[in-house]
């Protein structure tokens, strides 16, 4: 569905020298760097897939995005989405694709929702009864029925991003991208936008491509994750894989019943850090689950103290990708 064969993408900048003398100069005389956003990516997409694109500000994301779309034109390389070269057939590409970019609204802000869901049907050329069938499911779904009705600059930014992503789905599209599709929501709403997004998927098969910071997005809709930083992925492969190759770090917090002095079993020396917490007789080991396994801690611990509670923690994903981000797991 998406191919990705070496892109790179730079910008000219221009240098300025200070000064009023610096100013005149540069009239005449421009120097210019060139600076590297996205430097050799290679990925492709299958049909059905969710992919989480994630990486810090400034990565490469939204101007990989905006390739794909055909918004940007790569300064080298090749990309096929679904067949088509984005940047050279735009019109054609914008057909099959939706798109929705944080807070920045696709709509026509001053009539009502209803209306410019009509316009779009005309754009996309919908038919009658695939427009009729995709609205009622949106209004089912993700209950948008009573923001219809009013002008977008009416609505709050929650309800906004309802519609704005009903919109992205009206037509069809064959691919979604998702530039930060929950920036800025309450927990509520963002329950509601990634479980239709999840719907949508199975029912429909669409291609969903995510880009977002929150890491709860990622762990709830993808199966994947492709990180780029500095314009170079880093990583590609399944959010699984990533949580068994980097979160090894496992956190067992135990409650003794006793509140006795604690003192580390001698078999766990080398093998665990210890917290012992300030709240009475609570003890935090972590460890490595390759070097030592979690019933043996376990098992150690229980010979020699009565234990009243246990609880084991992981790495979530959001840990993992910033200690990748810091070159911990090189």
């Amino acid at each position: 569905m998406i191919q990705v064969k070496n892109v790179e993408k730079e910008y000219k900048i221009a240098k300025y020298s200070p000064g009023l003398m610096g100013a005149v100069k540069g009239l005449f005389v421009r120097d210019y760097t060139i600076k590297k956003v996205v430097n050799n990516i290679n990925f492709n997409i299958k049909k059905g897939e969710m992919v989480g694109y994630i990486g810090g500000n400034g990565a490469g994301k939204s101007t990989t995005i905006k390739m794909l779309s055909g918004i940007l034109t790569p300064s080298n390389g090749e990309i096929l989405v679904n067949g088509i070269v984005p940047y050279k057939n735009r019109k054609q590409n914008a057909k099959n694709i939706g798109v929705v970019f944080g807070q920045r609204s696709q709509l026509f802000w001053d009539i009502p929702v209803l209306e410019s869901f009509d316009l779009l049907k005309h754009i996309y050329e919908i038919p009658h009864h695939v427009y009729n069938e995709n609205l009622n499911y949106m209004i089912e779904t993700i209950g948008i029925k009573r923001l219809l009705g009013r002008a977008v600059r009416q609505l709050s930014l929650g309800e906004r991003m309802l519609v704005e992503l009903a919109a992205s789905f009206l037509h069809d599209p064959t691919i979604v991208y998702l530039d930060e599709p929950t920036i800025g929501l309450d927990v509520f709403v963002k329950k509601k936008i990634r479980q239709f997004i999840k719907d949508i998927n199975r029912i429909k098969k669409t291609t969903i491509m995510l880009t977002t910071h929150d890491m709860q997005d990622i762990e709830e809709i993808c199966n994947r994750i492709i990180i780029i930083d500095r314009g170079e992925i880093i990583y590609d492969g399944d959010l699984e894989l990533i949580k068994q190759r980097f979160g090894g770090k496992r956190t067992i917090h135990f409650k003794l019943q006793d509140s006795n002095v604690f003192s580390l079993p001698k078999e766990l020396l080398n093998y665990v850090s210890v917290d012992c917490s300030a709240e009475l007789n609570k003890v935090s080991l972590s460890f490595e689950n390759d070097i030592i396994a979690t019933p043996d801690v376990i098992s150690i611990m229980t010979k020699k103290y009565p234990i009243k509670d246990i609880a084991i923690v992981d790495l979530n994903i959001e840990t993992i990708v910033q200690k990748i981000y810091e070159g911990g797991y090189k």
